[in-house]
C-alpha cells in the first residue's frame, strides 16, 4: 500500500492482479500478431525454435511449448503443423528449424511491439522490476509444483 495520502491505494499483488496484467499484455501482443496472421501459441512456438541453442526436435519443441503454455499436446502439435504449413518452420531430419520468413515475422512483431513495450514498462523503477521478477518466479515455481501434484 502507498504511504502518500493523496495517491490512490495500490492493492497487494494477488492471483487476480497477475491474471489481469497477463491478459492485458497478451491482448496487446495478440492484436499485433493478428495483423501478421499469427496466433499467440504460434509466436511462442516460433520464438522457442528461434532462440534455441540448437535446433529442437519436434518432440522437444512440443514438450517445451506444452510446458510453457500448459497446453494439450494435440493443440501444440496442431500449432507446430500450422507453422510448418505456413513455412515459418521447416523439417530438417528430426529437427525443426525456423525459416527466414519465421525469423522475419518475429523481427517485425518485435519492431512493432517495442514502442508499446517501452510505454508499458519504461518508467518502472529497476528495483520494482527486480522485486516483481522474484515474486513472479516464486509464484510460477509454486503453481507448477501444485499443477504437477494435481496431474500426478
Amino acid at each position: 500500500m502507498t504511504t502518500d495520502a493523496t495517491a490512490t491505494p495500490v492493492p497487494p499483488a494477488d492471483a487476480r492482479a497477475l491474471g489481469l496484467a497477463h491478459y492485458a499484455a497478451r491482448g496487446v501482443l495478440e492484436n499485433v500478431l493478428a495483423r501478421h496472421g499469427c496466433t499467440f501459441e504460434q509466436q511462442v512456438a516460433l520464438r522457442a525454435a528461434v532462440t534455441a541453442e540448437e535446433p529442437p526436435t519436434a518432440d522437444g519443441l512440443l514438450a517445451q511449448v506444452g510446458t510453457s503454455l500448459k497446453a494439450d499436446p494435440a493443440v501444440v502439435r496442431a500449432t507446430l503443423d500450422d507453422l510448418l504449413a505456413g513455412q515459418l518452420l521447416v523439417r530438417d531430419g528430426e529437427h525443426l528449424r525456423p525459416t527466414e520468413a519465421g525469423r522475419a515475422l518475429l523481427t517485425a512483431v518485435g519492431a512493432e511491439t517495442a514502442p508499446i513495450t517501452a510505454r508499458i514498462w519504461g518508467d518502472i523503477p529497476a528495483d520494482d522490476l527486480a522485486a516483481a521478477g522474484r515474486v513472479l518466479a516464486l509464484v510460477a515455481e509454486r503453481a507448477n509444483a501444485e499443477l504437477a501434484a494435481l496431474t500426478a
